[in-house]
């Protein structure tokens, strides 16, 4: 079958490679969407520590699909990309995130830009008909930002900033509807993006906060001055949710005073949790989220070359929300 794998550093191509075979335990999906992240091009680009990647892996860990025994009729499935063991402390303990022992789909095992993938079947989960495929592939992403908005604890009135005008910040941004914010005020470096903001319920756009304060601020640049911009925008009270992954061994100025004198929630967050997932996958089979209009490319499995240049190459002054590859026409 066909797939896109990456055999290490700067090497990835359109490859055929084995069948997989759904050995007990699991069942054999054919994805049907998968998105792209930074976080591809890091594994693409050989950047990401070897304790979270396998080479030779299939990229793809933001995916939807559908069962191969119910190709033309069965419903689409999602299916965690974190595999945990179940037993660890942490595991017990329900933050299957930080499981003791890393095994995640389109990391260390093959994930879903390939023609087919077998998964843990205790992972999948059903969505409803009328769910389309774009807003199901991204299911990963809204897990992870649903994961640290509930930890984080939002409360109603809260006055929100998210810095960053990316995808996770858009869906940052979306999410956080559901907490009934006095108001969310996005933080970017591309006005181009203004409209996708606006459609995910975001009341400013803006390129300068000024010296604006907050109650619940977002960081998902991932850039070490948005980490800093972050702490300062923080009011007293207030919780700074670092989403963003800057490069290992970023630094910013802390001031540990201003952070006890404030009165300050400092709080990062790894991935997704097994519930999490779950909420998110509710939300979307009750239609309270509809993320699908944060899909501004798409790109068929032979054009990869174009889907990844697209993620790698700001567009300047065009929108750019999610880029996804879809394998199979639906």
């Amino acid at each position: 079958m066909k797939a896109l794998l990456v055999r290490g550093a700067d090497d990835v191509s359109l490859a055929d490679i084995e069948m997989p075979i759904a050995s007990a335990g699991h069942v054999l999906i054919q994805p049907l969407v998968s998105g792209l992240c930074g976080t591809d091009l890091e594994i693409i680009a050989g950047t990401i520590d070897a304790a979270y990647v396998h080479y030779p892996v299939v990229l793809g860990h933001e995916w939807v699909g559908r069962l191969a025994e119910h190709l033309d009729e069965g419903p689409l499935v999602v299916v965690e990309g974190i595999i945990p063991c179940g037993v660890c402390d942490e595991c017990l303990r329900g933050a299957t995130n930080r499981c003791r022992t890393y095994d995640e789909i389109g990391f260390t095992r093959n994930g879903g830009l390939a023609e087919f993938i077998s998964v843990p079947s205790y992972l999948v989960h059903e969505l409803r008909p009328e769910v389309g495929a774009l807003d199901a592939a991204l299911v990963e992403p809204m897990a992870v930002v649903w994961r640290a908005l509930t930890r984080a604890q939002v409360t109603a009135g809260s006055r929100c900033l998210v810095i960053g005008d990316g995808t996770v910040a858009l869906l940052s941004a979306l999410l956080l509807q559901r907490f009934s914010p006095d108001s969310v005020t996005m933080l970017g470096l591309r006005p181009a993006q203004s409209l996708l903001a606006q459609q995910a319920g975001v009341d400013d756009f803006v390129t300068d906060v000024g010296g604006r304060r907050f109650d619940f601020v977002i960081e998902a640049a991932g850039q070490g001055p948005a980490i800093s911009t972050a702490l300062a925008c923080a009011d007293r009270g207030g919780v700074i949710v670092l989403l963003g992954l800057p490069d290992h061994g970023t630094s910013v100025d802390l001031y540990p005073d201003d952070v006890v004198n404030n009165d300050l929630i400092i709080q990062g967050n790894f991935a997704y949790t097994r519930q999490s997932w779950a909420e998110v996958v509710e939300l979307l089979n009750d239609r309270l989220i509809r993320p699908s209009f944060l899909v501004t490319h798409q790109f068929d499995l032979t054009q990869w070359r174009e889907a990844i240049n697209t993620l790698a190459h700001n567009p300047g002054d065009q929108p750019r929300g999610k880029v996804v590859i879809t394998l199979y026409n639906d």
